[in-house]
């Protein structure tokens, strides 16, 4: 499954990916969709298997425009 970590933040967001990728998390960014009900446009999108690095990462950065994490098919 897929996993969108989605943002308020449009620079957050970008930020997120090259602090996702550095760490080893094959993250792209994406739309995000009208069913997240937020965000600035584009989410970080990545396989549901890095979703517990992608936690940490998210702790350690303290992003506070992260509105949390949306499944996808």
């Amino acid at each position: 499954m897929t996993v969108l970590a989605v943002f308020r933040s449009r620079a957050q967001t970008l930020d997120f990916l090259g602090v996702a990728k550095a760490a080893g998390i094959p993250a792209q960014a994406v739309s995000t969709p009208k069913e997240a009900g937020v965000g600035c446009g584009i989410s970080a999108k990545f396989d549901e298997r890095f979703l517990g690095r992608a936690k940490l990462l998210l702790a350690k950065k303290n992003y506070s425009s992260f509105s949390g994490f949306l499944n996808v098919r």
